[in-house]
């Protein structure tokens, strides 16, 4: 695998694993009873920490990036194992 292809697909995991993580301990002004300020959003969070959030991402990422690259160098699950219809035979490949 390319070293550009290994960063491409390293900051694919690392976007999907910022919007799971992203919703977790995030706690809005109502739920916390702190004042708001005018024009604030109601569903505004009041202990937002893009430190924590940066690091909890990274380290998905990272995690399912080394399953991902083992898989990839292994073979321990490829595309025959997950052809559930036949579309391969039915492709002719």
């Amino acid at each position: 695998m390319e070293w550009t292809s290994v960063i491409a697909i390293y900051v694919l995991f690392w976007v999907i694993s910022a919007f799971i993580i992203l919703p977790f301990g995030i706690r809005s002004y109502a739920e916390t009873g702190a004042e708001m300020v005018r024009g604030q959003a109601d569903g505004a969070p009041t202990n937002f920490k893009p430190g924590r959030v940066l690091l909890y991402t990274t380290l998905l990422a990272t995690f399912a990036f080394v399953l991902f690259y083992f898989n990839y160098t292994n073979q321990w699950i490829t595309v025959e194992d997950i052809d559930f219809f036949g579309s391969i035979e039915r492709m002719g490949l």
